[in-house]
C-alpha cells in the first residue's frame, strides 16, 4: 500500500489538499465487483476500466497485470487500469489500457486520479520501463507529451430508431437505404457468430498488413463479459458478409472489433448498413450513445465514420517517458513500417493467422 505521501510533497507540490486517508495500491482479484461499481458510477469511466478487460488480456497473451486502486476510508474513490507488456524489440511498457482505446487514472475527485498517477510513475521508474502510456479519451491534466495520432467518434442516438436515416449525410443515407431496400441486407444478432466474426477480421487486418488477433481473445472476452458483449453480422440471402463485436456500458454501445467479406463494401455497402442498423438496435434496446471507436488521422476507417455523420474528438493519449528517447513511432503513419505491412499481406491467410497470435502479443 502506499499511502498519499502525508501532508505530502506531491500533494503540494500540485497544489492539491493533503488527504492522509487516501491509500493507492495494486488491485486484487477480490477486488473486481467494487472496480466494476465504481466504474458504472463515475461519468468519465468506460468500458475498459473494468476490471474484466485488463485481467482478460493480461491472461490471454501474457503480460502482468497491475491495476491501481486508490480507497479512502475503506471506499473506492478511484481505479487504474495497468498493464506491464512487453514490446518487439524487447522493452517493456506500463500501459493503460492495452488492446484498449480508453483508459488513464479515474477518480471521485483530483486528488485520487493524481495520487493512482503518482503510484503508476513511482513504478514505471522502479520497473525501468520504456514508457507509461496513458490513453485518455480527455485530458488528464498531467502536462505530459501527448500523441496527437488518434481521434474517436461517439454520438448521442436519441430515442427512436427511425430517426437513424434520416440523420445521415445524404450520399451514406441513400447507400444505407440501398442496401437494406435493393439488396436485403439484414442484421442479426449472436454471440454463435463468433467464427464468423474472427474469419472476417483476419481477412481485414491481413489485406492491411497487420497481425489480427487470435480466436481464443475473443472468446475470453465473450466469456468474460456475458451479455455486456455482443455479435451482430450482416447478412445477404444467407451469406454473412459482415460482422462487429460491442460491448454494453451503462447506456452506451461501443463497436468494437470488425471484420467484412471481400469487395462487399463496394456492391453492397454491407459496413453502411451495419454501422446504421446497428445504431438502430442500440436505441430500440434503450441505449442512448454510440461510440464507433478510435480511428487514425487520415486513414480509410477515419474517412468513413466522418462520411456516415461523426463528428472526430481528439484523444489524449499521454507518456511518461522514463528509458524511452521519445513517444512510440511502430504504426501504420510510419513509413517505415511499410515494408513490414507489404510484406505480411502477401503472405498466405494461413500463415498469418498462424503468426497472428504471437505477433499480437507484442502489439497492446
Amino acid at each position: 500500500m502506499t499511502p498519499v505521501r502525508g501532508a505530502s510533497d506531491a500533494a503540494i507540490a500540485h497544489g492539491l489538499a493533503a488527504d492522509a486517508d487516501l491509500v493507492v495500491r495494486r488491485a486484487d482479484p477480490g477486488d473486481a465487483a467494487r472496480v466494476d461499481a465504481f466504474a458504472l458510477e463515475t461519468l468519465r469511466a468506460g468500458f475498459f476500466h473494468r476490471a474484466g478487460w485488463t485481467r482478460a488480456v493480461c491472461e490471454e497473451f501474457g503480460h502482468e497485470d497491475r491495476s491501481l486502486v486508490a480507497e479512502r476510508d475503506g471506499q473506492v474513490v478511484g481505479v487504474m487500469p495497468l498493464a506491464l507488456c512487453r514490446g518487439l524489440r524487447g522493452g517493456k511498457a506500463l500501459i493503460s489500457t492495452p488492446y484498449g482505446v480508453y483508459g488513464g487514472p479515474i477518480g471521485a475527485d483530483g486528488e485520487a486520479e493524481r495520487a493512482l498517477f503518482d503510484e503508476a510513475e513511482r513504478e514505471a521508474l522502479a520497473l525501468g520501463v520504456g514508457r507509461l502510456e496513458l490513453r485518455c479519451l480527455e485530458d488528464p491534466g498531467l502536462g505530459l507529451p501527448e500523441s496527437d495520432l488518434h481521434a474517436t467518434f461517439i454520438k448521442d442516438l436519441g430515442d427512436d430508431p427511425t430517426s437513424v436515416l434520416p440523420g445521415m449525410p445524404k450520399k451514406s443515407r441513400a447507400d444505407a437505404r440501398k442496401a437494406r431496400k435493393t439488396h436485403g441486407l439484414e442484421l442479426h444478432e449472436g454471440r454463435w457468430y463468433l467464427p464468423d466474426l474472427v474469419r472476417l477480421f483476419h481477412r481485414n487486418k491481413h489485406s492491411l498488413g497487420s497481425p489480427a488477433l487470435p480466436a481464443s481473445y475473443f472468446q475470453r472476452l465473450l466469456d468474460t463479459f456475458g451479455d455486456r458483449a455482443t455479435i451482430h453480422v450482416v447478412k445477404k440471402d444467407g451469406e454473412t458478409l459482415a460482422a462487429v463485436m460491442s460491448f454494453l456500458f451503462r447506456d452506451q454501445v461501443l463497436a468494437y472489433h470488425s471484420g467484412t467479406a471481400e469487395g462487399v463494401d463496394r456492391a453492397f455497402k454491407a459496413s453502411v448498413f451495419m454501422y446504421m442498423a446497428l445504431q438502430e438496435w442500440s436505441i430500440e434496446n434503450g441505449y442512448r450513445v454510440f461510440d464507433f471507436g478510435r480511428s487514425r488521422k487520415g486513414s480509410g476507417a477515419f474517412s468513413f465514420k466522418e462520411h456516415q455523420g461523426f463528428e472526430a474528438r481528439d484523444l489524449h493519449y499521454s507518456f511518461r517517458l522514463v528509458k524511452d528517447r521519445g513517444l512510440p513511432t511502430f504504426n501504420p503513419s510510419n513509413p517505415r513500417t511499410k515494408v513490414l505491412q507489404r510484406t505480411w499481406s502477401k503472405l498466405p491467410v494461413g500463415v498469418t493467422r498462424l503468426l497472428s497470435g504471437p505477433a499480437s502479443r507484442f502489439l497492446p
